[in-house]
């Protein structure tokens, strides 16, 4: 992958597709403001260290709330869809939306396109992909996932472990994109297309922190069981790879 460039920074669109729980909201406000926090650790942690500025230039848009708040594609050049507690397979107004509006980009052949957790998901259904429950259940907290060949080429590293949050996925993979990760849970970790998408069904920007909240909340909401809940909280505090894959995103949009 190309090393980051020197030019204009990347208008990049960060396209919320849900609000944050509240000890995440309270501290980084939306969705926009905790990816803004994880691309300045990334920038922060790149050797040398590199201003968020002179890469990124950031805006935010509740595209749930507001069916009118997308970007226009020529005003910008690239997206990234955030993670949601909805199921990317449902066909809400705003989630239809986003659908046609991931395609209009991807097929754009200019505006590259990220997908994270339900954004993966996203993806995947724009570009003719099968979504679902995966049977095998829930996957959560540290998980460390088995590279393919090109997803240790582009991932720079032998094998990933980021946090997990789901039980929906990508159950196909859509024609012309390369698998770049799998886990025992999901086979589906990571989708790629040279210079129009990257994708993970992880959560890079996820910390420890945020990562026991929600878990609190989903035990106590009836969501998750005892052995699960403590399943996921026994590897909550993990190494994980969230930033280097953060990087690996500004590489993706200077390629």
């Amino acid at each position: 992958m190309g090393s980051l460039s020197v030019n204009e920074p990347v208008r990049l669109a960060l396209l919320e597709a849900d609000t944050p729980v509240e000890g995440i909201k309270a501290k980084y406000g939306t969705y926009g403001g905790v990816f803004t926090h994880l691309f300045q650790r990334a920038c922060d942690s790149s050797i040398p260290p590199i201003d968020l500025e002179s890469q990124l230039s950031l805006s935010s848009h509740d595209i749930v709330n507001d069916l009118t708040a997308y970007p226009d594609p020529e005003s910008i050049d690239a997206i990234l869809i955030t993670g949601s507690k909805f199921n990317a397979f449902d066909n809400d107004e705003w989630i239809v939306r986003l659908v046609q509006y991931t395609k209009r980009c991807l097929e754009s052949g200019r505006v590259r396109v990220i997908g994270v957790c339900f954004g993966h998901q996203i993806i995947g259904r724009a570009l003719g992909a099968v979504l679902g429950r995966n049977t095998r259940g829930w996957e959560i907290s540290v998980v460390e996932h088995e590279l393919t060949p090109e997803g240790k080429k582009v991932f720079g590293m032998e094998k990933l472990s980021i946090h997990q949050m789901h039980r929906d996925a990508v159950l196909t993979f859509p024609p012309g994109v390369i698998q770049l990760a799998r886990t025992e849970v999901c086979a589906n970790q990571a989708m790629y297309m040279p210079r129009r998408m990257i994708s993970v069904q992880g959560h890079p920007e996820f910390t420890e922190e945020m990562v026991r909240e929600i878990l609190e909340l989903r035990k106590y909401g009836g969501i998750l069981g005892d052995d699960i809940y403590n399943d996921g909280i026994s590897r909550v505090a993990k190494k994980q790879d969230g930033v280097a894959v953060a990087r690996i995103f500004l590489r993706f949009l200077q390629e």
